[in-house]
């Protein structure tokens, strides 16, 4: 394994707890991290979030994850060792969303072939 793809897991394993941690009502419990990647110079992290519910959820999520950005980054700055701590760019990602939904789907259609 390549050193940046374990900067990249271990930055999303204390991106998770971090999250977990915050109080901030606009994050919903269903919110996790599905991916980060990390710039080879450690400046900048993208991580890549699933919010579970509706659209005004995902942006409230969204919106509160981007306002605790400093925090976020202080956090992870003291839990990994780091010459740099990553600024985060949060994206949301819908793909956990969409595999429960096909999941959904196919499960409908073997209740059918079933009936």
């Amino acid at each position: 394994m390549a050193r940046i793809d374990k900067i990249n897991e271990e930055v999303k394993r204390e991106l998770a707890a971090v999250i977990r941690e915050l109080k901030d009502s606009r994050i919903p419990l269903m919110t996790s991290v599905v991916t980060v990647n990390v710039t080879n110079d450690l400046r900048y992290a993208k991580a890549y979030i699933s919010v579970m519910g509706d659209e005004k959820t995902k942006s409230e999520a969204m919106r509160g994850l981007r306002s605790a950005a400093g925090f976020i980054r202080r956090e992870i700055g003291e839990r990994v060792d780091l010459r740099y701590t990553p600024e985060f760019i949060f994206e949301l990602d819908s793909s956990i969303e969409h595999g429960a939904r096909i999941e959904t789907l196919l499960n409908d259609l073997n209740k059918q072939r079933k009936e």
